[in-house]
């Protein structure tokens, strides 16, 4: 059994404001405000979560170096009040970063769903990649 610790529950909650206020921002056309407090949470939320070491050797790896300056100059964008363009650059670099993790996920989400049609196409986009 996993056991989490007090640090990881509170950068949980973090990084779920974080997300809420991005998705608050995005709804909002774009609010650079709220754009930019929910990228601090939520980066901050993630150090929290997996360990401020952890966290910058996930970002500053070798080849994943062109997903992490798309998104933390999206984020720098955004911070500077230019939140549209910011957010396409933190978006594709989001995608960059974590390509290897969405085949894991649609597989878990496909095994865990009952619905047959949800079932099929989460297999179906998990694909054949791998994690690394």
């Amino acid at each position: 059994m996993i056991s989490i610790t007090e640090w990881q529950k509170i950068g949980m909650g973090i990084t779920g404001f974080g997300i809420f206020f991005i998705l608050f921002g995005i709804l909002l056309y774009f609010d650079s405000v709220l754009l930019a407090f929910g990228n601090l949470l939520f980066l901050t939320g993630l150090s929290f979560i997996i360990g401020l070491r952890k966290t910058f050797t996930f970002f500053f790896q070798r080849h994943k170096f062109k997903g992490t300056s798309f998104f933390l100059g999206g984020v720098v964008i955004v911070l500077l009040r230019w939140p549209l363009l910011g957010m396409f650059l933190e978006t594709y670099g989001f995608f960059s970063l974590f390509k290897g993790f969405f085949p894991v996920a649609f597989g878990f989400l496909g095994n865990a769903s009952n619905i047959p049609f949800l079932s099929a196409l989460f297999r179906r986009l998990q694909g054949t990649s791998s994690m690394v």
